[in-house]
């Protein structure tokens, strides 16, 4: 049973909040007058629309945010199809949306330094939007009416070739049409590199692009240097990327490039990852939106993390920059979640000596976790009302019958729920749970420590969901948590084998 459990979205949830919601308007304006946009006027934004069919009604602007879309304006359009978003602060660059009535997307545009520009289009045929005063536009419109040509063709062809229905002369013919196909496409762009280096077009292709590998090279004793691809790519991935550039966050190609290389070039360690984290919000600073979403989205990936031990990466944030006042754009509640998740997970780190249970068992006995004695201790948190817990515990016992008893492994059964001692100690009878020490705490205790600020187990052991598992050496060290019931056991077993090998 999950409780307390919440789903962190902080990249989204924390720092797009204030792009993300569109202007609440009940009524139209009245008499609405569009004029031309004021192309050398630097304050705020102001983009004239022009969107047939389209009347009396409003339409929106939107944006991207890493994976995510996200509304930031609206605008209605009168009796002639026009209308104006407008504001006093300009908006972040990137890519943006113009989203119909019904929220549907129309098409994609580039919110440049200027923001002073106008935009006409037709619902029918959205294909050749037109912009003006705007060359950034210029350039990106010229490549969607390109793209819109050959995309279509390409996907079919890709479509054609992942079907399997094509003969191996058809498909050796469609391929390389294919290829011919996305070379074009390829040529397009670096030609309009070439011809337009400073347009925000050019900086968006060069961080879509991957790393092209060249051959490998040979060693000194002759054969061919296997890593070297991967060293390779990893090294040049983010040539041509500028960090400090806030309006990648604005586009959907960013994120996915930033997961692909943590995914596929970086130890999932925490200490090979925390540098690489570190770097990038180093040359972020100058950039408050990029360093804000990259601080968000490594917050997010590594505060419940995917693998063991990589939560050392969140604690290290915390301990760089938001337990020293780093992030004043939090509001209260996200503060305290972040605080108290990082509190949790101070007390249970790889390595580090398990907090002490002093509880009672079924007997009403007081028992205390170092008071046991055992190579390994695995210790079970759970609730005996819990559908997974029902399924889960009793498929430890079976391990520790058929493998851990024979190894000295001590089983300690906790249970969260001190109302439910009926149904806990029914639960124990029912699955013949024996050779476990099952305690709990008395709901006293828990208050008397909640009154005197001292920290009880729920937090020391990071108990927001149920199981919760941990495996101890003998020193009742955390060797093993946030694992399946397999990947203790492998823990325990490279354990064993590692103490075998250290007394011959």
């Amino acid at each position: 049973m999950y409780r307390h459990l919440l789903t962190f979205l902080l990249a989204f949830t924390f720092f797009a909040n204030a792009f993300a919601q569109s202007k609440k308007t009940t009524k139209a304006p009245a008499a609405a007058v569009v004029k031309p946009a004021t192309v050398n006027s630097t304050a705020g934004y102001s983009i004239p629309v022009t969107i047939s069919p389209l009347k009396n009604t409003w339409v929106y602007l939107g944006c991207h945010f890493g994976k995510y879309k996200n509304l930031v304006d609206s605008a209605y359009l009168n009796g002639q199809s026009q209308g104006v978003f407008k504001g006093k602060a300009k908006l972040p660059g990137g890519i943006y949306l113009m989203v119909s009535p019904n929220k549907v997307l129309m098409f994609e545009f580039l919110m440049d330094k200027g923001q002073h520009f106008t935009i006409k289009s037709d619902t029918s045929h959205l294909d050749t939007v037109t912009i003006t005063g705007s060359s950034d536009n210029q350039v990106f419109q010229e490549y969607t009416q390109f793209l819109s040509q050959k995309a279509p063709v390409l996907s079919q062809m890709q479509k054609q070739l992942s079907s399997g229905s094509l003969s191996n002369k058809d498909s050796i013919s469609l391929r390389e049409a294919l290829n011919k196909g996305n070379k074009e496409l390829q040529d397009y762009r670096e030609k309009l590199v070439t011809g337009h280096p400073n347009a925000m077009l050019a900086t968006y292709f060069n961080t879509m692009r991957r790393p092209e590998i060249p051959a490998m090279p040979k060693l000194a004793n002759g054969k061919v240097d296997s890593t070297y691809p991967y060293r390779f790519v990893k090294e040049h991935w983010w040539d041509g990327v500028s960090f400090d550039d806030e309006s990648l966050v604005r586009t959907p190609f960013f994120e996915p490039k930033l997961e692909e290389y943590f995914k596929y070039y970086v130890v999932p360690e925490a200490d090979s990852i925390i540098p690489e984290v570190n770097y990038m919000l180093l040359v972020s600073r100058n950039s408050p939106e990029m360093f804000k979403y990259l601080l968000g989205k490594f917050t997010d990936k590594y505060i419940n993390p995917e693998y063991m031990g990589q939560e050392k990466v969140f604690l290290h944030l915390f301990d760089k920059y938001y337990s020293k006042g780093d992030t004043l754009w939090l509001n209260e509640k996200q503060r305290k979640y972040i605080f108290d998740r990082a509190y949790s997970l101070m007390a249970n780190q790889l390595n580090e000596p398990a907090a002490d249970l002093d509880m009672l068992d079924t007997a009403g006995k007081k028992e205390t976790l170092y008071e046991i004695k055992a190579p390994f201790t695995f210790v079970s948190f759970y609730d005996p009302n819990c559908g997974h817990c029902k399924e889960t515990i009793p498929r430890i016992d079976s391990i520790y019958r058929a493998k851990w008893k024979g190894l000295g492994v001590k089983l300690v059964g906790v249970n969260v729920d001190e109302g439910a001692m009926d149904a806990w100690k029914s639960f124990i009878k029912e699955h013949k749970l024996e050779g476990w020490l099952h305690i709990y705490q008395p709901k006293n205790k828990r208050e008397a420590e909640s009154k005197n600020g001292v920290a009880n187990y729920r937090q020391l052991y990071d108990v927001f969901k149920t199981p919760t598992l941990y495996l101890l050496d003998d020193q009742k060290r955390i060797i093993g948590k946030m694992l399946t019931i397999e990947q203790f056991d492998e823990v325990l077993q490279a354990k064993l084998k590692t103490k075998t090998a250290s007394t011959k």
